[in-house]
């Protein structure tokens, strides 16, 4: 792997971690492209993750500080939302790194992808406030999309939407519950392969800034896509991709 390699895959992880097409099915499907690619477990991934996280806490500064400061109400949301995929994440941990080695299993999950970003644009919004028992669901829907080629923004806005949840309120939630959620998953990660943590460093480094900066330019666009139905764009390019690696790869 050189800096070239490492600079697509932050690019990729930027722009795929926020528009609904799974950004952990296409680091699999391109690292399996890049001769000689390999990495501790998912430790890469893991860094190139908290880059976009990072992503998604300088653009909703404002709306963190306030949830902080005084909407404990959303926190408790935010915290609930939270559960399932703690639990998937500590009893599956092994089983969902095998599967970034499946590609066919890829395939077929980025088909559901699509699937399901053709039904968040035809939800119809009821405007629905977002109580425990539907950020509990909301969650149940982070929680399945740690499966390479499940978009973790789609299936949560795909939830949000169709439990009547207006649309820019379901996007920002969802963006928002995946702080706690990628933080929490990559301190495991840091956690198991400690002694690499400096090995290559610029590399990660690389990766981080590319995956930060591509992260932000990704939230804006998924945000303005989704206001103007915009979605089933995504689901034509999932349904498309998966095919195709599901058939060649």
């Amino acid at each position: 792997m050189n800096i070239i390699n490492v600079c697509i895959l932050g690019l990729i992880q930027g722009l795929t971690e926020f528009l609904p097409v799974s950004s952990s099915g296409h680091l699999a499907i391109v690292q399996r492209l890049i001769p000689g690619f390999s990495q501790p477990g998912v430790l890469f991934d893991a860094v190139l993750h908290f880059g976009t996280v990072l992503a998604v806490i300088f653009y909703f500064r404002k709306k963190i500080f306030d949830i902080l400061k005084k909407d404990r109400k959303y926190l408790i949301l935010l915290m609930t939302g939270t559960v399932p995929v703690i639990f998937v994440g500590l009893a599956f941990r092994v089983q969902i790194e095998e599967i970034f080695n499946n590609l066919k299993f890829v395939g077929i999950a980025l088909v559901i992808t699509g699937i399901l970003n053709f039904l968040t644009d035809q939800a119809k919004e009821i405007k629905k406030e977002i109580s425990v028992k539907n950020s509990f669901l909301i969650g149940i829907a982070q929680a399945i999309a740690i499966i390479p080629g499940i978009s973790r923004s789609g299936s949560t806005i795909f939830a949000s939407t169709s439990l009547g949840i207006k649309k820019e309120k379901a996007a920002e939630f969802s963006f928002l519950l995946s702080i706690p959620a990628v933080l929490g998953a990559n301190l495991l990660e840091f956690i198991h392969y400690k002694n690499f943590a400096f090995v290559n460093l610029w590399f990660y480094v690389s990766g981080f800034i590319f995956a930060f900066i591509s992260g932000i330019i990704a939230i804006n666009l998924a945000l303005k896509l989704l206001k103007n139905k915009g979605f089933k764009i995504f689901s034509y390019y999932c349904l498309i991709v998966g095919l195709v690696v599901f058939i060649l790869l």
